[in-house]
């Protein structure tokens, strides 16, 4: 989820992001790397050379970002797999970071929502060239956006996210709870940044919509529609919308910087803030197999697909953005950004190749989220003639 406005709220974030670890990351705790069970890959392991690689890789970025803890699997057929992870899930006891644990996966959710979505397209019960007012009213210049660019962030409506009460809201009161309704009244309140289709900006704003979209055509909650005809089809089992803060364990704490750039505990945070933009929790095992359901459209029609993989120019070379989906030099996937915690799922078509990482923290380096840094930095390795990296600001 994007927090530059937290970052003007008190500049001391970024200062802090820059000059490394709060509180001693590396001292509480050296790195541990822990393989995964065999019950969740039973893939060969890499090359050991390869894998070595890999580990100095993660350890380097891990040291720059003063990330406490990562979990990444790799999955490239006919060479390989790589599952570890390192660092610390919990700063207090010390406890390693695992590849078992569950996370929040931030904006990730937006590939679900916009997939529950796009089934409704398959059925003709929806239009992706439908306006926004045949379905939710009050939404400012409603009648020229259509459901196709709040997809593909292109409808110009102000991101409620970068609204500073709303952030400051949010980190002054973590476990307060929020309906759609209040979070869209913040990104409504300010004019339209431009005319629908004219330019591409992410906003949250436009998922909140498509949430209740699918909510008011299918007369059910969110939750249940991505549980129902998403997460199971799929074949996942530790994929959910949660209603409030709940977090089944195990999983990491996840740390985040607050408004006075301290470091915070955010695990118990309520997400509802983020609904259909960025409140889902998941696992690793279940994002290697989201990654290549969402990016080949396993649970969508071809058509209806394709219309999806239309990745338009976002400004950033390299990088594309299609319905809920990214394109950074042929990996597709999306990432996740939330108080505490990062993801990053994508896949290769190419090479059907897969990447998941999972760390807990969000904390930037710069103006860089610690995701892509890794993310980065590992597919120069695996795949360097297709290398993740966005060249552009945080995507939260």
């Amino acid at each position: 989820m994007r927090r530059s406005s937290a970052l003007r709220l008190a500049a001391v974030l970024v200062a802090a992001a820059v000059l490394g670890p709060v509180g001693g990351v590396q001292a509480q705790a050296a790195p541990v790397s822990v393989v995964a069970p065999r019950t969740v890959d039973e893939d060969c392991p890499l090359d050991p050379a390869l894998a070595a690689r890999l580990d100095e890789a993660i350890a380097r970025v891990q040291a720059e970002t003063g990330t406490p803890g990562v979990a990444v699997g790799v999955w490239l057929p006919g060479r390989g797999s790589y599952l570890r992870a390192t660092g610390v899930a919990d700063l207090a006891t010390g406890e390693p970071m695992r590849t078992d644990m569950m996370v929040r996966i931030g904006s990730e959710t937006k590939t679900f929502t916009v997939t529950a979505l796009l089934e409704l397209v398959d059925q003709g019960l929806v239009g992706l060239d439908d306006p926004i007012a045949k379905y939710v009213d009050g939404v400012p210049d409603g009648a020229n956006i259509t459901l196709r660019q709040l997809a593909g962030m292109r409808s110009g409506l102000f991101p409620y996210t970068s609204d500073e009460e709303l952030l400051r809201t949010v980190f002054t009161d973590p476990g307060r709870s929020w309906t759609p309704q209040e979070l869209l009244a913040y990104g409504f309140r300010h004019d339209n940044t431009f005319a629908p289709g004219a330019q591409f900006e992410y906003s949250n704003t436009n998922l909140i919509l498509l949430g209740l979209v699918v909510e008011k055509m299918t007369h059910r909650d969110l939750a249940e529609v991505i549980r129902d005809r998403v997460v199971r089809p799929a074949h996942l089992h530790r994929t959910f919308l949660p209603s409030g803060p709940e977090f089944p364990q195990p999983h990491p704490h996840g740390y985040t910087l607050d408004l006075a750039g301290q470091r915070v505990d955010a695990t118990d945070w309520n997400p509802s803030w983020a609904w259909a933009a960025g409140a889902m929790i998941s696992d690793l095992p279940d994002l290697r197999r989201w990654a290549k359901v969402v990016a080949t459209g396993e649970l969508l029609s071809p058509a209806t697909q394709a219309q999806r993989l239309r990745f338009e120019p976002t400004g950033f070379p390299g990088t594309g953005y299609g319905l809920g989906l990214i394109d950074s030099d042929g990996w597709i996937g999306h990432n996740g950004s939330l108080p505490g915690y990062e993801t990053v799922t994508v896949y290769l078509p190419e090479q059907d190749a897969t990447l998941v990482m999972m760390l807990n923290t969000d904390q930037l380096v710069g103006t860089q989220e610690p995701s892509s840094l890794f993310a980065r930095a590992i597919t120069e390795i695996i795949t360097p003639d297709h290398v993740y990296d966005p060249k552009q600001p945080p995507l939260r």
